[in-house]
């Protein structure tokens, strides 16, 4: 049996920054991914689908993207990243090996692998936020509309012909519907409670603006608001989303999604609430933004028009309760509903309820396991690359500070 000082699970963007960290101290180590390097990327993702951040601010600190430092990268050119990036730091990185199972056993872990047995002193689970996809139970599957996932969209014409219902309205929900109505489709979009931050606002990007006010570094809320959508995009160079205007373009807006009962979708009516608390989220930052500005005598350019919101559409004015899906020729459900957590594969006393890991900044209950890339795993930056990067450091770091603590005592580990 292989043994090895840490294993670190996963070869995304989590992983690759525990990998780097760990070589810094000197830590003995090897990374498992069950597929490829950034394989998420390359197969969870659509076709056109860009970061959400400009390149400037969405990397790691110690290596640039080739490209303007404001463009925002497509997801060729972030794998591509990502594979730069670990041979630039040397992430001993095995690929094509599945961890099917982490048993605690006296000091050490037990892995199973599609490779065969390892040991570990410590185990790092980089799986990341995009685990397995979330469905809410509402259409049955036999309901004879065809259903899919986010992660399973790449284009339009994969979807049969017909009209396309999304159910979510953050990033993933919001561009998928721009794309799906450029394409020609009758397109609904059924959203709850989001948020939708100005992409720009008086000449600096949003990521800027959420630096300079400190919202990265929000503490993890509370349960059930860490989820809330983010209504957010790269896409054409990046554009401040705004449903109304998407509902002028031809957009059907619907409130959340409730049940379904013999073909009728039956829509909460909330569409109108959910589109003004978006608003009040938008106009509120703005207001910081314009007294940061001028707490710090900043020559930023005035943007009035920021504050002009179109009139409400028809479809918030008179809102749909219920829709028969095929009188309203949609095809396809394509759910935007984000992801759930599964660590059934390890054997530790460190899971609440929901099967979400319980831990302190990484750290678990369970001795010498830790995450790394879970959302809000520290603050709010933690779901993007660079927040990864920082919450990997202090993983590494902790080994490394459980390590000098053996050596003081017993000279040697």
């Amino acid at each position: 049996m292989e043994m090895f000082d840490t294993v670190v699970i996963g070869g995304g963007q989590a992983g690759i920054a525990t990998s780097e960290h760990l070589s810094q101290h000197g830590i003995n180590h090897v990374v498992l991914e069950k597929g490829r390097i950034a394989e998420s990327w390359r197969t969870r993702r659509w076709d056109s689908l860009v970061a959400n951040g400009p390149a400037w601010h969405d990397r790691f600190p110690n290596l640039k993207y080739p490209c303007d430092d404001n463009a925002f990268p497509d997801k060729s050119t972030i794998v591509t990243y990502f594979e730069t990036y670990a041979k630039k730091v040397n992430a001993p990185i095995r690929d094509g090996v599945r961890v099917t199972r982490v048993t605690p056993d006296g000091p050490i872990f037990r892995l199973e692998t599609s490779d065969g047995p390892i040991a570990a002193n410590h185990v790092v689970a980089a799986t990341g936020a995009f685990q397995t996809p979330a469905i809410p139970p509402i259409i049955p599957k036999d309901a004879g509309v065809h259903q899919l996932h986010s992660a399973d969209y790449r284009n339009p014409d994969q979807l049969p012909q017909g009209g396309v219902l999304i159910v979510g309205g953050g990033s993933s929900g919001s561009q998928i519907a721009k794309e799906l109505m450029a394409s020609g489709r009758d397109t609904y979009l059924s959203l709850g409670p989001h948020d939708r931050p100005p992409r720009r606002y008086r000449g600096r990007d949003n990521v800027w603006w959420l630096g300079v006010l400190g919202k990265w570094n929000a503490d993890t809320p509370g349960p059930s608001t860490e989820h809330l959508t983010i209504a957010v995009s790269g896409k054409d160079g990046g554009n401040t989303i705004d449903f109304r205007d998407l509902a002028h373009q031809g957009l059907t807006l619907l409130g959340m999604s409730s049940r379904y009962d013999k073909g009728v979708l039956h829509v909460a009516d909330d569409l109108h609430r959910n589109l003004n608390a978006g608003d009040a989220k938008y106009l509120s930052l703005l207001n910081e933004a314009d007294a940061f500005i001028a707490e710090n005598a900043l020559d930023l350019p005035e943007e009035p028009e920021a504050r002009d919101l179109p009139p409400a559409p028809a479809c918030e004015t008179d809102p749909i309760l219920s829709l028969n899906l095929a009188t309203a020729g949609i095809s396809t459900v394509l759910w935007a509903t984000g992801y759930k957590f599964d660590f059934s594969w390890i054997d530790a006393d460190t899971f609440n309820e929901r099967g979400a890991p319980v831990h302190q900044r990484g750290v678990s209950r369970q001795r010498g396991l830790y995450f790394v890339g879970l959302p809000w795993q520290t603050r709010r930056g933690s779901s993007f690359i660079w927040g990864v990067w920082h919450d990997a450091k202090f993983i590494a770091d902790q080994i490394a500070i459980k390590h000098s603590y053996m050596q003081h005592h017993f000279g040697t580990e």
